[in-house]
């Protein structure tokens, strides 16, 4: 899959394009590593799909926002629906009125999409309230809380603005590389403040002011030019528990790290060549690298507690732990279910048979999971 840079407004294309998730193929080349084969004897146990709905197909990097029972979900086609999360039917539906390159933020009242022309749409129970143009491209889906929308741009820059009248509130820009990754960032809440991944740091950010609180480095970029020192931090941001103060993130290509919210500072890092997010509990952190290996990190001091091979190749997406398992879907769409203290496969449920590129949600005890067809599962894990 390409993957894009960016130097400000001009886009530099290397191996593949993280924008054009939909026209990833399913097809393997002879000449290149082949994806695993699955697991004999492995169906779906008693996991099950409770319920499934359709979007317009996904060429950007959708987010799920998930608050008070319902899924705020959106298609490329720039339709944004909140879904029940007990059986998927429709609260509210409305349109952005373009197509979209990041979406969707959500506080369970506010939700907010940025499309192809640069304007943050933001919607108030499914009704536009207002929209704004914005200097730089976003793919980072808008965050929502404390009546602000909150946007991360292509070149890393916070603008946040009034959720009721649009009004601009404070931007903030940092110094940092040249170079930045067009693929969803790092952007959510610890406490009372706003953390942003800027380059290869976590920062945190008054969410009032825009003023810098701490930042602390999540990767040590190393190499000879602008794209192997890339370490852009990739969302979701992952903590270990609704109130604990560890936060994780993964850097491109380069480290899987945590932080510590509280003194503001590192607590561990480890190498991972991994490009996608990662998922987390109250123990440990999960994550790819970019041969599909699955790991199992400790969080509280980095030392890897498991390593899974058996799904080498197979293009693994974002990890999600919920109760006994860890969850993650793959190229030809399945969904699998792993032991989370062992890393063994316990459960496989197929979905649509397309890549699933979207790092899932749980809410309810339901998890959706969404295809770059535009296909959206939501399992329930027993």
């Amino acid at each position: 899959m390409n993957r894009t840079l960016t130097r400000r407004f001009a886009t530099v294309a290397v191996a593949a394009s993280a924008l054009l998730l939909g026209a990833c193929s399913i097809f393997k080349s002879n000449d290149g590593p082949q994806p695993a084969v699955l697991e004999a004897g492995i169906g779906a146990g008693s996991a099950k799909v409770v319920w499934s709905s359709r979007i317009d197909s996904l060429d950007f990097p959708l987010a799920i926002a998930a608050r008070d029972h319902a899924f705020v979900v959106a298609g490329t086609d720039g339709v944004v629906q909140a879904l029940a999360s007990a059986d998927g039917h429709a609260l509210w539906r409305a349109d952005a009125g373009r197509k979209l390159t990041a979406g969707v933020g959500s506080d369970g009242r506010f939700a907010a999409v940025v499309t192809r022309d640069n304007e943050l749409v933001v919607f108030d129970a499914g009704k536009q309230r207002w929209k704004t143009t914005l200097p730089t491209p976003a793919v980072t889906a808008p965050f929502v809380a404390g009546e602000r929308v909150f946007v991360l741009t292509l070149d890393r820059e916070v603008f946040a603005y009034d959720a009721l009248d649009g009004r601009k509130l404070f931007d903030v820009s940092r110094p940092g590389d040249s170079l930045t990754l067009a693929k969803a960032g790092v952007l959510g809440a610890w406490q009372d403040t706003l953390v942003v991944g800027q380059g290869s740091r976590m920062t945190g950010l008054d969410p009032l002011r825009g003023s810098l609180r701490w930042e602390a480095a999540v990767a040590n970029p190393r190499g000879t030019n602008e794209v192997e020192r890339l370490a852009d931090l990739v969302g979701p941001l992952e903590r270990n528990d609704r109130s604990g103060n560890i936060l994780c993130a993964r850097a491109y290509q380069s480290a899987v790290g945590c932080v510590d919210a509280e003194r503001g500072a590192p607590l561990w890092l480890r190498n991972s060549s991994g490009t996608d997010g990662i998922g987390a509990d109250a123990e440990q952190v999960y994550g790819t690298d970019d041969s599909s290996r699955l790991f199992a990190w400790k969080i509280k001091n980095g030392d890897t507690a498991w390593m899974a091979e058996q799904f080498r190749h197979r293009e693994l997406g974002v990890p999600i732990a919920v109760g006994k398992f860890v969850l993650v879907g793959d190229f030809e769409g399945y969904v699998h279910f792993v032991d989370r203290l062992t890393g063994k496969t316990v459960a496989r449920v197929p979905t649509d048979g397309a890549p699933i590129t979207v790092a899932p949600v749980e809410l309810d005890g339901v998890v959706l999971f969404a295809t770059s067809k535009g296909g959206l599962f939501a399992i329930k894990p027993e």
